[in-house]
């Protein structure tokens, strides 16, 4: 026996951290001595690559065998075949025969927090290695005492394949023959407490189907073919550019009512969900989140799997089709990202290494109160790696067109939801969350620098300034911020019945006073139609006909409002019930004509939105609006005009939001020629009463609303009018 038995012992104690030092082949008096560790073995032969076989003796009664091959020298090649008796007997190369897979030069930049593409080096990647297969394994755990990989390939015994410690940074690797993509595996960690924990990989890019929680080995297969969209997209400037998005929570949007009311898979939602939202004029659709969580009937905001698309729609590589062929069919692909908490299952992050790894330690920063959850420690240089790697792995792999970030406000303040004495103040005393906004303004400046042409866009509530403002300028470097202020505010007004607008009116003029402050998305987002709020339907005030004219009131003023768009899925027919994860959307309602007529207003509000430069533009820029009537809420009525950056596109949009009908009501314009009705939402095209002007209307040398021309139109009730210069 060539190596001391303390060795040995910390080996099969399962307590070795360089397993390689031991095992393996090694340059010893001449030769090299041979050292395989086999539980339950009854003898281990070495077949060397020119044919000659060295039996091993079993040095170790816990499975440890060494045999010598004389005059041999480095590197070798050789093979084990290990007798089991009536077990069987297998051959298998040797996982301690091959050199590391991970270079100093990653391990550095891992350390630092910097390295961009450590999706390539942390978790388990299928490789080729000196002329063999198997998959290269790597985690992160600096708090372990030994780590093994356990999975299908090894019965899942943590005593066969005994990864080794690449150093202090914490990082352990093996390279494991034979593994091929499908197979499962975890990570059988043993703590400093000397507690075994077995844990999913955090870098694992196909994971099981809930309520199965083994990482899986994923190598990807698909073939892009989405060049063109790609090259368009980086191309463009999205200030400048129409967005109107379709929120969608993949497993309720439509079910197969022909199989048990399943949900639709990837690729069965990749042609059904782009047909439909190509046809109603959107231009993106933007997914409630697709990574990986444990609870498959669930929005999927509690994240175990960062790195692997929820598996219940299908495999990694499904859902790259599905990105795909909605490029293919003209539609980008924005993706709900979590970065601001994790669950605690036990399997995932949570005490990942039986050390708040992932996590603070302290509970009053690393324990969010409002929904059980633990908050990312954004002071670790690998913990933000982690995240800012997952960013661009969506962004570059997935080819993700943008990434809506969650629960900002819940990242930036560190008193977020606690009271006094529940929370930590920072270094200089104050609220916010310095770590935090450290690793937003660095996870924006990398996804803008390495990916051209995509989007980041913040969910922040609070009045935080910058938010999507460039870093340069002390901004946190967000291409947008949805404008949480102009959804209450809207909601609440067409809440209120018509009689009592005249006291709430300004809450519909009031987003303008900071409408140019940031680069807004206005959201009618899922977080409006859930919790016992009720549809956007039910949110309406007055009978059936009146919440119908209202919500079509509302689209039209959304629509030409400055910011982007986003409606969620359902409320584009007016759907009536509050919307639930568990079922489909009620699609029945389009049997309805007045549904019918609600999509359809939404399908040509879509259209002409794109159509129309003037509603687009400049939608950060105050140059691109101006007010004709802001203060008329005794007649619960607003005009506004929008402009083209060149001035040459004008679209005037005028509101009555009282029930009845207001004739010879004089509008200001700013231009001499015949305008026409683009949009009348109050059109029985769309369900309405067909009040209107006859298709348009003819102005006067008459100056109004500081306009120098003005016409008497007729404002329909509950309604909404869109004026363009009638070019024929």
């Amino acid at each position: 026996m060539t190596v001391a038995t303390t060795e040995l012992d910390a080996l099969v104690k399962r307590e070795h951290s360089n397993p390689h030092g031991v095992l393996g082949a090694h340059r010893e008096n001449g030769g090299v001595v041979l050292r395989a560790y086999r539980p339950a073995a009854c003898a281990i032969t070495a077949q060397l690559a020119d044919g000659k076989e060295v039996a091993l003796e079993e040095i170790h009664a816990g499975g440890v065998f060494e045999g010598t091959v004389e005059g041999a020298d480095l590197p070798l090649r050789y093979s084990l075949e290990i007798d089991y008796g009536d077990g069987g007997t297998f051959t298998i190369d040797d996982p301690y025969a091959f050199p590391p897979t991970i270079g100093e030069l990653d391990l550095h930049l891992f350390g630092e927090g910097r390295h961009e593409r450590v999706y390539d080096m942390m978790g388990a990647h299928p490789m080729e290695l000196e002329g063999v297969q198997g998959t290269a394994f790597a985690v992160w755990a600096p708090a372990a005492r030994a780590v093994s990989v356990v999975g299908d390939f090894n019965s899942w015994d943590g005593r066969l394949d005994a990864m080794r410690s690449l150093g202090p940074g914490g990082v352990w690797e093996l390279f494991v023959p034979g593994v091929e993509p499908g197979a499962r595996y975890k990570y059988e960690i043993l703590t400093a407490d000397g507690e075994l924990r077995v844990k999913a990989d955090p870098y694992a890019q196909e994971a099981e189907p809930p309520p199965r929680t083994a990482s899986v080995v994923h190598k990807p297969r698909h073939e892009w073919r989405d060049a063109e969209w790609l090259e368009r997209r980086a191309a463009q400037q999205p200030l400048a550019q129409p967005m109107s998005i379709y929120e969608v929570h993949l497993g309720s949007w439509r079910l197969n009512q022909l199989e048990d009311n399943r949900s639709l898979s990837y690729l069965e939602l990749a042609d059904e969900l782009s047909a439909y939202a190509r046809d109603l004029g959107f231009t993106h659709i933007e997914l409630l989140p697709v990574m990986a969580h444990p609870f498959t009937g669930s929005w999927g905001y509690q994240v175990t799997g960062y790195y692997a698309p929820a598996s219940a729609f299908g495999s990694p590589d499904d859902l790259r089709e599905f990105i795909d062929r909605l490029h293919q069919n003209g539609l980008g692909v924005i993706l709900d990202w979590v970065p601001a908490h994790f669950p605690r299952d036990d399997f995932a992050l949570a005490r990942f290494d039986g050390t708040a790894l992932y996590e603070h330690v302290d509970p009053r920063r690393g324990a969010h109160p409002d929904w059980g959850t633990l908050v990312f420690n954004y002071g670790r240089h690998e913990v933000r790696n982690f995240l800012t790697g997952n960013a661009l792995f969506w962004l570059r792999e997935y080819h993700a067109d943008g990434i809506r970030v969650d629960a900002v406000a819940s990242m930036l303040y560190l008193d977020y939801s606690r009271r006094e004495g529940e929370w930590v103040p920072n270094e200089f005393g104050g609220r916010e969350d310095l770590d935090a906004v450290a690793f937003l303004k660095e996870m924006n400046e990398v996804a803008y620098g390495e990916v051209p042409g995509i989007i980041t866009a913040a969910e922040e509530s609070t009045a935080w300034p910058g938010v999507s403002r460039p870093t340069y300028l002390g901004g946190l470097g967000f291409g947008f911020k949805w404008n949480m202020g102009w959804m209450h505010d809207t909601l609440s007004y067409f809440q209120q019945e018509p009689i009592y607008r005249r006291y709430h009116h300004h809450e519909l003029t009031f987003s303008l006073m900071y409408a140019f402050s940031e680069n807004f998305i206005l959201p009618l987002s899922h977080d409006e139609v859930v919790h016992g709020k009720g549809s956007l339907y039910g949110k309406m005030s007055g009978d059936r006909w009146q919440k119908l004219a209202n919500l079509r009131a509302l689209y039209a003023y959304m629509w030409a409002h400055p910011g982007k768009k986003l409606l969620f899925m359902g409320s584009e027919f007016a759907q009536e019930a509050e919307w639930s994860h568990e079922r489909s959307l009620d699609w029945h309602l389009l049997e309805n004509p007045e549904h019918a007529g609600i999509q359809s207003l939404v399908r040509d509000l879509n259209h002409l939105y794109k159509e129309e430069p003037a509603l687009w533009e400049v939608d950060s820029e105050p140059s691109g609006f101006w007010w004709l009537e802001p203060n008329d809420a005794d007649d619960n009525v607003l005009a506004f005009a929008r402009a083209s950056r060149d001035g040459e596109r004008v679209l005037v949009f005028v509101a009555n939001l009282s029930p009845v009908p207001r004739y010879g009501y004089r509008l200001g314009l700013p231009r001499p020629c015949r305008w026409k009705e683009a949009v009348n939402t109050d059109s029985t095209f769309y369900g309405g009463s067909d009040v209107g002007n006859l298709g348009g209307l003819e102005p006067e040398p008459i100056p109004w609303h500081n306009q120098p021309f003005s016409t008497e139109m007729t404002l329909p009730p509950l309604a909404a009018v869109w004026l363009v210069p009638d070019e024929d």
